[in-house]
């Protein structure tokens, strides 16, 4: 059988010149890209999908314009043994896989593609003339539409020049080549990067250095008592600085000679351009920096939040730093929350402009919490009952008063939705900006919680958690007259754990964050408590 406008013997030819062998793969390969191509509308333009790395690509690559050079062949290894071939506008196409069922019929392919046979007990003849025999019988093919995601192209966008190595790259890969961020897949055997630059400065011996005006902060440290900036940048030194710089291990003074820098930046100036671009709101910093570094603290007291992307591309630039605490920590007012600083006595004016252009907006700010008004609704005919004793609501208006809200309304429900929902009314009547629900948010048949809060209107749902304990916790929100209200829904585990998710996620409510999905995917790494026998939280590790 004929592989498109090849016999064939002539398709073998092709596929032994461009994969070094006649592979069977390639050749299965090739009839099944001619049944998707005979499947398109004439004219079509499209692209291919191909679900494996091996022999597929090139059937691909050898009766069609796709490649994975000009990117109209992307490659998702899926090890399944299947092409798709989709209007590159559309999305709409045909994929075509091997059929098992239809594969048993020719003994020999099927033993060799299942494996079930060793390849020194093949019989390599039977298996290609099976194979030719066989054509497109063996194939299925299916109308289908790829995802958005898969339409289109990425553009490469501006080039630039690696300041580590040298070389050109796309600069959408950040401030580094992605060989030097580290994804290199080799190891250099002979030093090859473009050394770091770096002004020439003025060394001179202590003795020389009296009446001269130092360059840079020198540290002096005390074991156990201090470590501060015995001498500032900019101060002239004087003889009777001379034994104490000794005395600190300083034998030689780096001074100001009144030499112009170039286009490097000192330390101290390139720590005080980036502090004020990454203090956002409620963020102090104090002038002038130290050791080329700064500390940033909360003015207020309220939620740290952080800017994750940023920082991490800030730290991808070579000779700067920032650090900072967790994101979405409660933080007291002056208490210190970040730092930033130049690691060279001067950087390089190329690297300071690529950290600047990361920082084009704040890093770091603090949200003060609003004092909510809170309704708190219990639900468990248990409990409505009186069969076991409500300790939901006290335990919740303990945390919510804390934090210096205010619990307008309490109620509890039995698990009957109507019920549910009058009592629902009930607390948004009375004011709640803040609605905290417990129980019926599990699987049992008479969990009936969450859809009565559907049926209330609830949107934005995000129920579940990578976090133990408090999986089954629930956020949303709720229409209400005066805006938006806030629903918590707290799992019955919150009864037994000092601290679950809903600690940390009250914090972060209470200073006006919309939670996403992401926001809480994140919190799986360290979302697991030890269960510790005298809680610490929120000074452990759980939810950092």
């Amino acid at each position: 059988m004929n592989i498109g406008a090849y016999t064939f013997e002539q398709f073998k030819q092709k596929a032994a010149e461009f994969h070094g062998y006649p592979a069977p793969g390639l050749l299965l390969g090739g009839y099944m890209v001619e049944m998707a191509k005979a499947a398109m509308p004439q004219g079509t333009l499209f692209e291919a999908l191909v679900e494996t790395r091996k022999c597929l690509p090139d059937a691909v690559q050898l009766l069609t314009l796709c490649s994975t050079g000009n990117n109209w062949m992307k490659v998702l290894n899926l090890g399944r043994y299947a092409l798709t071939l989709f209007d590159k506008y559309s999305g709409e196409g045909f994929r075509v896989h091997l059929n098992l069922e239809r594969l048993a019929a020719w003994p020999e392919t099927s033993a060799w593609f299942l494996k079930h046979k060793p390849k020194a007990e093949q019989n390599p003849d039977l298996l290609l003339q099976e194979i030719e025999e066989a054509g497109d019988s063996v194939c299925s093919i299916t109308a289908v539409r790829v995802r958005p995601r898969l339409l289109g192209h990425a553009h490469m966008g501006a080039i630039g020049v690696c300041s580590r190595c040298g070389e050109a790259f796309p600069v959408n890969d950040g401030p580094l080549c992605r060989g030097c961020q580290g994804e290199a897949p080799y190891d250099l055997l002979e030093a090859a990067c473009v050394a770091a630059r770096r002004p020439a400065m003025r060394v001179v011996p202590v003795a020389e250095a009296v009446g001269r005006t130092a360059l840079h902060d020198m540290t002096e440290i005390v074991p156990g008592r201090s470590k501060d900036a015995a001498f500032s940048a900019g101060q002239t030194i004087s003889a009777g600085d001379v034994c104490r710089l000794q005395q600190m291990g300083r034998f030689s003074v780096a001074i100001d000679d009144g030499a112009d820098s170039g286009d490097f930046v000192h330390e101290n100036a390139g720590a005080e351009a980036f502090a004020r671009r990454m203090a956002g709101e409620n963020v102090l910093f104090d002038l002038p920096p130290k050791e080329g570094k700064i500390n940033f603290r909360a003015s207020v007291p309220g939620l740290f939040t952080l800017d994750r992307v940023r920082l991490n591309a800030f730290n991808m630039v070579p000779e700067v730093m920032a650090a900072s605490r967790q994101d979405g920590l409660l933080v007291e007012a002056n208490s210190e929350v970040a730092g930033t600083r130049v690691i060279p006595l001067y950087l390089d004016g190329v690297l300071f402009a690529q950290a600047l252009s990361v920082l084009d907006a704040p890093l770091f700010s603090v949200a003060p919490l609003r004092a909510a008004k809170v309704g708190i609704l219990v639900t468990g005919t248990e409990v409505f009952q009186g069969l076991i004793e409500d300790k939901f609501i006290p335990l919740i208006a303990a945390k919510v008063e804390q934090l210096c809200c205010t619990v307008v309304k309490a109620a509890v429900a039995p698990d009957d939705k109507d019920h549910i929902r009058r009592s629902i009314d009930g607390i948004l009547a009375a004011g709640a900006d803040l609605l905290v629900t417990t129980g019926g948010l599990s699987v049992d048949p008479d969990d009936v919680t969450r859809a009565a809060l559907v049926e209330a209107g609830l949107t934005d749902v995000l129920h579940g958690a990578p976090v133990l304990p408090g999986t089954m916790t629930l956020v949303g929100l709720l229409p209400a007259a005066a805006g938006a209200v806030q629903v918590v829904g707290v799992p019955a585990c919150a009864l037994y754990f000092k601290t679950t998710l809903f600690d940390a996620l009250l914090p972060r409510l209470l200073a006006g964050r919309r939670l996403t999905r992401p926001e809480l995917a994140a919190m799986g790494e360290g979302g697991f408590c030890m269960n510790c026998k005298v809680c610490t939280w929120p000074k452990c590790f759980f939810l950092k």
